[in-house]
This record gives C-alpha cells, structure tokens and sequence, in this order.
C-alpha cells in the first residue's frame, strides 16, 4: 500500500508587490547559470535554499529559511493536500496535467509499492542528503504515477480546492496551485490511495535521499515522508519526451562508427533530414552527424531491456562502439529534437543518437518487473516546478 497523507505546508505569504514569480523555480537540476543567478538575486526564491551550498553544507540556507518563517514570508496551512495544474502546448494542441501534491511514506523499492524506473548517480543523492540533513525540509517535491481516482471523487476535489498562486511561465506553461484542506476529502484521497502502488516519474535521487534520511532518523516520523506530487496514469496531459544523447568526442569518425554499430545493430543509411525524420517513428533510433548524413537503426536483441531504445544506445552505442559510460562530458542530453539534430549539424556534436517517444506501457510494465532503464530515459513534461509549498520536518 502506498500512504500518502496531507500535510501542515509551508508556502510563501506574498507582501506589497511581491509576486510568486520571485519564489518559485524549475527543479535544480535543469537551471542554467544565467538563469540560477537572476532567482538568487530575489530574496526568498527557493534556489536559495537548494543551491547556495558552503562548503558542501547548506547551513545559510537554513538560516534564511527559519528567518522567514519568524518573519512571516512563510506561512503555515493547516493540514493539506495541492492541487497543482499545469496547463502547456505540446505540438499545437492546449493540454492540462494535474497533480495532487501531499507527503508520501518512503520505503525500500523491494516492497513492491513504490517502483523507480531509471538508475541514479550516487554523487547527486550525497548531495541532497547534506541538504535535508541542514534544514530539515523538503523543498522540492518528486513526481509520482499512480493508477487513478474515481470521478466522484476528483469532483469532490475540485468543488473543495481553493485558488492559491497562477503564473505563467516563459515557456508558455501556466502553473497553477489550490489548496484543498477539508478533512473529509483529505481522507479520502488518502484512502483511494491506500491499495495502489506509485511508479516515479521524476525524483528517483530526491525520493532515494530521502528513503536514507529517514533510516538516519528511525522513530522520527516526520522524517519518514517525501514531498510528492502524484498524477494518474490517464490524466489526459501525460507527456513523455525522449531524452537525446549528444556526443562530442574529436576521435567520432562517421565512416568507423557507422561500422561499428553494424556489429549489433541494423543500420539504414546514409538519408537526408527529411526522410530520417518521417521514418525515425519505425525504428528503434536514429543518428544524426556533423557531415548532415542521418542513419536509422534497429536492434535485432529483444529480450529483457534490449526493446528499450536507451538500453540498446548505452550498451551497443556507447560501451561497445564508442567505449563510454556516457557519465563524462563528452556525452550530454537533450530533449528538444531541433536542438539536439541541430547541434550535430552545427558542429557543436560529433554526433546526435535521436530517439522516439517513451511508452508509458513499457515504463511501467519494466519497473513492475524490477528493471531499471539507463539515467536519462524519459523526459516528463513540462517540469515540476518548486516552491509554491515546502514539507517542514521539525
């Protein structure tokens, strides 16, 4: 059973012209410098909080999260849920994902109920473990799939929620944020989540970070909990973009490497963008080099992972033809198609590997199996933003 329980938040209390543009951020790990440094110039933003460690530690963080509670820049609800709305275009159509945000039981994956479906990087969770240990709060909430609640029931939610914060984002995206804290419907969301099982979407370090704090705080059971924004598998605004591999390594010969992928992989090619990009959809992924030569490939393995694009790319793309891990820099990732084609066409990239859309059948029928895909397979969008709301543990 998973256990999800509404929570006593602690959310910005706005003065004077103070807008919740100057509180909230995209989740730490995809803000560019530029932009990291324009949110720490506002008093408050949420990156100053998660990302202003020193010497590896956070303890000014904590000073400035606990003097805004005292000042009342933070506020306290009552015990909650969230309704968090996302509202974007995704290929010229207007589209809606809701969340319900609430403080999920963390526990080992072995129980079966909370399932991860990517691998993770042991350096990012040390980390964020040093942040939740320096200011006891959850500051950045993980993204959750479950199966769904009965219609009465998201009525019920709907009738109760009470507008908090609407923002635009620069990408178009609205985010918009209700509370709901009737005891009566808080409950029984908690109970229509009881007998169901959660994959995560996004936050497999946030939600591993916090599975250790918890067993370095046993009895406390506040410290138990994750900040956790849950969605269900057939909310109609479910988008998953496939995550590009980009290479840039001097040595990438474009003759030497399409020979060696032939070793394990059906290759087609060399084509032009335009028919690469009408049939990229009927194979399992494609390449794109700095020459503007595109190839198409297929991997005749199917069992356990191979079917999965990105485990076929990590074993017979990047260990075997080009003899990485793909942890360095010389491989990074993108999920616009334009940018990361593009980036092989402009010479930024030796070469591009494109990928197809994630399906969320596979995601969840692998994970309920105990596989873990390759870092990095899917891109759920648009992100989960931070701030409109923290889970203080003390």
């Amino acid at each position: 059973m998973v256990v999800f329980l509404p929570f006593e938040g602690v959310r910005p209390a706005l003065k004077g012209s103070e807008k919740i543009d100057d509180r909230i951020s995209p989740p730490y790990d995809v803000i560019g410098e530029k932009h990291l440094a324009e949110l720490q110039s506002k008093k408050g933003n949420v990156t100053r909080f998660t990302l202003l460690p020193e010497n590896g530690r956070y303890g000014k963080a904590r000073e400035e999260l606990d003097g805004m509670i005292a000042d009342g820049s933070l506020a306290f609800d009552p015990p909650s849920f969230y309704l968090y709305r996302q509202t974007f275009d995704e290929h010229g159509r207007r589209m809606a994902r809701t969340g319900i945000v609430g403080r999920l039981k963390t526990e080992d994956y072995s129980k079966g109920n909370v399932m991860p479906h990517e691998e993770t990087f042991s350096k990012v969770k040390e980390d964020r473990l040093n942040l939740l240990r320096d200011v006891e709060t959850h500051l950045e909430s993980i993204f959750g799939i479950f199966t769904g609640l009965p219609k009465g029931l998201w009525d019920t939610i709907h009738e109760s929620a009470r507008p908090l914060y609407i923002y635009e984002d620069p990408a178009g995206v609205t985010h918009e944020y209700l509370g709901i804290s009737d005891p009566d419907v808080t409950h029984e969301i908690t109970k229509a989540l009881a007998d169901q099982k959660m994959l995560i979407a996004d936050g497999h370090h946030r939600y591993e970070t916090a599975l250790n704090y918890s067993r370095e705080n046993p009895g406390d059971e506040r410290k138990s909990f994750v900040l956790a924004t849950l969605v269900a598998e057939d909310d109609p605004g479910m988008v998953i973009w496939p995550t590009h591999r980009v290479v840039n390594r001097p040595d990438v010969d474009e003759r030497t490497l399409v020979g060696r992928l032939g070793k394990e992989l059906s290759v087609a090619g060399p084509m032009g963008e335009k028919e690469f990009r009408e049939r990229l959809g009927d194979h399992l992924m494609g390449f794109a080099f700095t020459s503007g030569n595109f190839y198409l490939a297929d991997c005749p393995r199917k069992d356990g992972l191979w079917s999965l694009d990105t485990y076929a790319v990590q074993e017979a793309v990047l260990k075997n033809a080009l003899g990485t891990d793909g942890a360095g820099k010389e491989v990074t990732y993108d999920a616009e198609i334009d940018s990361a084609i593009s980036k092989a066409l402009d010479g930024e990239a030796s070469v591009s590997i494109i990928l197809n859309d994630p399906s969320f059948e596979t995601i969840w029928d692998l994970a309920g199996k105990g596989l873990r895909m390759p870092k990095k397979t899917t891109f759920f969008y648009p992100k989960i933003w931070s701030g409109f709301v923290f889970y203080r543990m003390v």
